[in-house]
């Protein structure tokens, strides 16, 4: 329970931030008004101690114990100081957010500059409610780091909320900020699907590369077997070895081409299909061979290589809600 209250004041507290700064541009600069400072749990037990000090000296009229309270006192106001000025002008140049896949932990590439002489220690950046990434700056140094975040759901989403802290010099105090900056992300559908290629358009299909002769085709991987396979295309000597049923896959030189659609993956709901869909488009790459996309509203040419793939993989993350 005391989990959740604390959760909820720190999005009350984080939403009020939101509406006061307004959103960020890049390259952003740390000013002081929008730096908030907390003394952490040592800061409490130290402030606890010094009053205990100061009620215990002026009780029993001790002049050193007093002396010795009020230059604690000013170690600590120095190090509330020293707190926040290792994020007040700190720079962040460029931020970067790489697509990922719906599900999984991604990076940002975070790159902050130090203008000044002294060095800037104990800082930390974090997305939501992951692990914060620590790292140090010394003076008229940049760095790029790597932060992870989760995007639950496919598609293109805003990158939440980053959270910029330091507890240096002596750890008494906590100075942190939000980034509010305008970042989206493309999260592709995950790969996931067990059904089988559907017939290349062009080129042979899988039984007919099995009885293909030789020079023609060469052999492209192994799959598990799966109901309606050709038996003349089962791997029977990894299965005498005691392996399971396995299935070769070939890939004729000229290539194959598949267009990838919504045939074969009846029965399946939207997200299913798209998951199913980008499983195929990973098959056909590893391959080598031509393929396409053909959805309702989206007709992709037929093409191979990482740049041809990342175009499928962001039209599927792109697709609408409709079912295909």
């Amino acid at each position: 329970m005391l989990g959740a209250l604390r959760a909820g004041v720190r999005r009350k507290f984080a939403g009020w931030a939101r509406r006061r700064q307004g959103l960020d541009a890049l390259p952003l600069v740390l000013q002081a008004r929008r730096l908030y400072i907390l003394p952490t749990r040592a800061g409490l037990v130290a402030g606890l101690l010094l009053f205990v000090m100061l009620v215990a000296g002026l009780n029993y009229a001790n002049s050193l114990a007093l002396l010795l309270t009020f230059l604690l006192g000013g170690y600590v106001l120095v190090g509330m100081h020293e707190c926040q000025r290792s994020l007040r002008g700190l720079e962040l140049l460029r931020l970067q957010a790489p697509d990922c896949c719906a599900g999984s932990e991604a990076r940002l590439e975070l790159q902050f500059a130090n203008r000044g002489r002294p060095a800037r220690r104990a800082l930390s950046v974090r997305a939501a409610s992951l692990a914060a990434t620590r790292f140090d700056l010394e003076g008229g140094a940049t760095a790029t780091l790597a932060v992870a975040h989760l995007c639950r759901k496919r598609g293109r989403q805003r990158i939440a909320p980053l959270e910029l802290s330091s507890t240096a010099p002596f750890g008494l105090f906590r100075c942190w900020t939000w980034l509010h900056l305008p970042v989206e992300v493309i999260a592709y559908p995950q790969v996931l699907g067990a059904r089988p290629l559907p017939p290349p358009g062009s080129g042979r299909t899988v039984a007919q590369d099995a009885q293909g002769s030789a020079g023609e085709d060469e052999w492209s991987s192994l799959r598990a077997f799966q109901a309606g396979d050709n038996p003349r295309s089962i791997a029977w000597k990894a299965y005498a070895r005691g392996a399971p049923l396995l299935v070769g896959q070939y890939a004729g030189v000229a290539g194959a081409e598949y267009r990838l659609g919504p045939d074969g993956l009846e029965g399946l709901d939207l997200e299913a299909r798209l998951s199913q869909l980008a499983a195929w488009i990973e098959a056909c790459e590893r391959s080598g061979s031509r393929y396409c996309l053909q959805l309702p509203g989206v007709q992709l040419p037929l093409g191979r290589g990482a740049e041809h793939r990342r175009a499928l993989q962001r039209a599927l993350a792109l697709y609408p809600g409709g079912a295909p």
